[in-house]
């Protein structure tokens, strides 16, 4: 693929767009921004805050500890970060800079000042609207669809900003649709490595962090650990699945490290490239390599998530610890075919997995993913392969692709819904 192929450009706007960084569990942080920017609009402390959000909002925020706060958990802890001490023009590191001062303001903002939650149903799955009141004025902000795209901006009745919504379409990004994985891997083995090293650079430093601090620390259920525990590290299975899910451990359960995040999640994010980083320094690979590999596992990630959406009962580590198992069949020689069959064999173990917000228990799902990705490559160079046919494996492993997508996207509909009910206790 060249340089003035249209692809070319196309898939390296879409790695920088997607691979950004985030403080914390990704939806509370889109919440914090909202809010963050309601009160900057506003100009001043507000008295009073309304929060409308999305079924799957809700669902995802209800159970992470919010950064920067000092454990605290849910919407209303989210709110308050972003209105007390976020920083709107730091987008998803809004409350990367918070101190001990500030939390406690926090704490009594939350005491002192009325707040209200409302589920609401406008037929998007990413919805978050913050108002925010000081005596008779008001600001309102809305974002829809991706964690940064504010579509509204509205102060005592004067819209000073707004865009159309058409449905779930993510206006102002790149398209995602032109992804396939034979042109991921034709532009893998191309790519002017400089092009892409800055934003996969930052990739492998923040992920590392967090994975390192998560088997330091004590997060959570200490998924990383009880897998090295239990399996010993001399497997580079064993740690591949370990370093992802301590990442996650750290991430769902208060460590104040970002991340940098995959199709809008940072589970997602360090579940796609932290295996590989780990089978590249167990293979030797190149830096080189490594670049190269993680640009097949993102770019295969963000392929899967295109058709599944952003948020959706089914859980997004499938998705990219199969883009995990693309990128470590590359680093050991896989063709394009290879690959294929790694993602479909992945996608069609672990399919079923379903996402109940983020929380603990991501770190445990995670790990289960990225082996699913590691058997996928494993099952194709032993020619067994899952067949056309075998439940969701389509005629093709693009066909199966699109088949999960479409489970995930439409067929889980209903299933949100229910795990949103048993979550808030209907």
């Amino acid at each position: 693929m060249t340089k003035d192929n249209p692809k070319y450009i196309s898939f390296i706007k879409i790695l920088e767009e997607e691979l950004v960084p985030a403080m914390g569990c990704t939806e509370p942080i889109a919440l914090a921004y909202c809010a963050a920017k309601a009160r900057e609009v506003l100009g001043c402390m507000p008295d009073k805050v309304a929060i409308g959000a999305s079924g799957s909002i809700i669902k995802n925020v209800k159970s992470v500890i919010v950064p920067n706060t000092d454990h605290m958990k849910g919407i209303p802890a989210a709110a308050a970060a972003g209105i007390v001490a976020g920083d709107a023009s730091r987008e998803l590191e809004v409350i990367a800079s918070v101190s001990k001062e500030q939390i406690a303001a926090m704490r009594q903002f939350l005491k002192d000042v009325p707040m209200t939650v409302e589920h609401v149903d406008n037929g998007l799955t990413f919805e978050i609207v913050v108002t925010v009141f000081k005596g008779a004025e008001y600001a309102k902000v809305r974002i829809v669809n991706y964690h940064t795209n504010i579509v509204l901006i509205e102060k005592n009745g004067e819209i000073l900003l707004e865009k159309s919504v058409s449905g779930e379409e993510e206006s102002g990004l790149t398209d995602r649709s032109i992804l396939n994985i034979e042109d991921i891997l034709d532009f893998a083995n191309t790519v002017d490595v400089e092009d892409i090293q800055a934003v996969l650079d930052r990739q492998i430093q923040y992920n590392t962090a967090i994975s390192e601090e998560g088997l330091r620390g004590n997060y959570g259920s200490n998924i990383g650990k009880v897998l090295l525990d239990t399996y010993g590290d001399s497997s580079v299975m064993v740690r591949a699945k370990a370093k992802a899910a301590a990442g996650s451990d750290a991430r769902m359960n208060g460590c104040e490290l970002p991340v940098i995040i995959n199709s809008g999640s940072g589970n997602q994010g360090m579940t796609t490239s932290l295996p590989v980083i780990e089978y590249a320094k167990e293979l030797g690979a190149s830096r080189e390599k490594l670049y190269r590999a993680l640009a097949v596992a993102n770019l295969v990630t963000i392929h899967q998530k295109t058709s599944i959406g952003r948020l959706s009962a089914f859980c997004g580590a499938v998705s990219a610890g199969a883009g995990a198992g693309a990128g470590i069949a590359y680093l050991q020689g896989a063709d394009a075919d290879g690959i294929s069959h790694t993602v479909a064999n992945a996608i069609a173990t672990t399919g079923g997995i379903v996402c109940d917000g983020a929380k603990a228990s991501c770190a445990g799902k995670i790990a289960s993913a990225v082996e699913a990705g590691i058997l996928g490559y494993n099952m194709h160079i032993r020619n067994q392969d899952f067949q056309p046919g075998d439940g969701l494996v389509g005629e093709t492993p693009e066909d199966t692709i699109d088949n999960i997508g479409r489970l995930g996207k439409e067929g889980m509909k209903y299933t949100n819904e229910e795990i949103i009910k048993i979550m808030v206790g209907e």
